[in-house]
């Protein structure tokens, strides 16, 4: 409890801020005098306000003896707690059985990999805006070559550092340019995760203190432990799990991302730290879209000034397949979450009133023989829909406006066969003609009403 040896002596020369006011030493004495005359009444110990009310002098902050108190509690061998009462007692507690097996745990680096492993999966079931997550791939060979956006997540041997040439960037070019033993085509399709060097030993030091608590309750029948003492390992245990949580996303925050600005640029890394409180997929996508690192939705206008940019057409056209795999392999193109947000550009971009000018066309295929070359299935400025496996082009929208105005000029021309009729009679070769149609004239007919004899008035005679 006291002494040039004791525990709050060497705590104080650890922690400065600690040592400025000997507060563990202080603490340390007013528990041992608050609590060494309460042995044998049922609510043992000193709350914590007591603990700092018996230490703080007037300019002092009682913040400071709270630290050391907390400090004190998490390691020192026979201080017991139960809520917010503290007291000595003869009896060594469970934390030193704790701090040992939790320092056997270097020794098997295994169960603590395991245990990280455990917590990484967990947290990478939320995957945010990735189709997929690969956590803690052993080799490259682990990683599929596909067309859609992945989130990599380093194994802590392979932790990043300022350094030049780190770990986490070492396995990150591996994996980036090789899918086991074959070269990877799709590279544009990776981005990492990667622990902090610095941060790891402390993640380390949480997950071996959590197994210990763990172990330590799995085995209370065969250690006796008192049910106060069972309380008190639950209470670490929770207090370990809590840390381990923390110290997850802290320790992995680094995200890696290769970048090309042109085709005739070297690789580079960019290197995000992140923040916040999402699961690690989550936050590792927001981060990406806010720096345009990765692309959840493509502007059709965009797709084709990306196109006239490097320039990715094939003479007039470009095959929509061939787009696709253009997007998911070359690092100094966007990077797209799916193929769906290019097929998406695509469909905007055809319905465009104004195709001519910001977009392109659509066709179904290319036909060229001796006598024509044209783009069948010409379509522009409506709705289409656009998968990843069409077979379909997009053409420059200056040809497919050419093609359209040669077609639709030669369907307004009304073509006459200039070749002479062998036969004039149309009734058959060696019969005479009939006789030539005579125009009759029409006929008038004239009438005049007359009466019959039965029907003339009589006359009557004259007296």
């Amino acid at each position: 409890m006291d002494g040039p040896h004791s525990l709050p002596v060497t705590l104080d020369g650890e922690v400065p801020n600690l040592g400025k006011f000997a507060a563990c030493r202080r603490v340390a004495r007013t528990i041992y005098l608050g609590s060494a005359p309460l042995t044998a009444v049922a609510n043992r110990g000193m709350e914590d306000r007591r603990v700092k009310l018996g230490c703080v002098m007037p300019g002092e902050t009682p913040a400071v003896f709270g630290d050391a108190l907390r400090r004190l509690a998490g390691v020192a061998t026979y201080l017991y707690q139960d809520g917010a009462r503290y007291w000595y007692a003869t009896q060594p507690t469970v934390t030193k059985l704790a701090e040992d097996r939790a320092e056997q745990l270097k020794r098997d680096g295994d169960k603590v990999a395991q245990e990280m492993e455990r917590r990484l999966r967990k947290d990478l079931e939320r995957k945010g805006e990735f189709n997929r997550v690969h956590p803690l791939p052993a080799t490259s060979a682990d990683v599929p070559d596909d067309l859609d956006a992945r989130l990599v997540v380093l194994r802590p041997d392979y932790p990043y550092s300022k350094e030049a040439l780190s770990r986490a960037e070492q396995a990150a070019k591996e994996i980036l340019a090789n899918r086991g033993n074959a070269p990877r085509l799709y590279q544009n399709t990776l981005v990492f995760l990667a622990a902090d060097k610095n941060r790891l030993q402390d993640l380390d030091e949480a997950v071996r203190r959590y197994l210990a608590w763990q172990s330590i309750l799995e085995e209370k029948d065969i250690l006796d432990l008192s049910p106060h003492q069972v309380k008190q390992a639950e209470t670490q245990r929770t207090s370990a799990d809590g840390a381990v949580t923390a110290r997850l996303p802290e320790t992995y925050q680094w995200l890696l991302a290769p970048v090309q600005s042109s085709p005739q640029s070297a690789v580079e890394w960019s290197a995000v730290r992140l923040s916040g409180q999402d699961a690690l997929a989550v936050r590792a996508g927001k981060k990406l879209i806010n720096d345009e690192l990765l692309v959840a939705q493509l502007g059709p206008t965009t797709l084709r000034l990306e196109m006239d940019r490097i320039p990715l057409w094939r003479g007039d056209a470009v095959p929509i397949r061939q787009l696709v795999e253009d997007f998911a392999r070359y690092l100094y193109l966007p990077r797209l979450c799916d193929t769906s947000v290019l097929t998406n550009a695509i469909q905007r971009g055809l319905a465009l009133l104004t195709w001519t000018q910001d977009a392109f066309a659509y066709a179904e295929r290319y036909d060229k023989d001796k006598n024509t070359e044209r783009y069948r299935g010409l379509q522009s400025g409506q709705r289409i829909m656009i998968v990843a496996s069409d077979g379909g082009l997009l053409v420059r929208p200056e040809v497919a406006q050419r093609q359209m105005e040669a077609e639709s000029t030669a369907t307004s021309v009304t073509v006459v066969d200039p070749s002479p009729d062998p036969d004039p009679n149309p009734f058959g070769p060696g019969l005479p003609p009939p006789p030539p149609l005579v125009k009759m004239q029409p006929k008038r007919y004239y009438a005049r009403r007359t009466r019959s004899a039965a029907h003339r008035p009589r006359r009557q005679p004259h007296c």
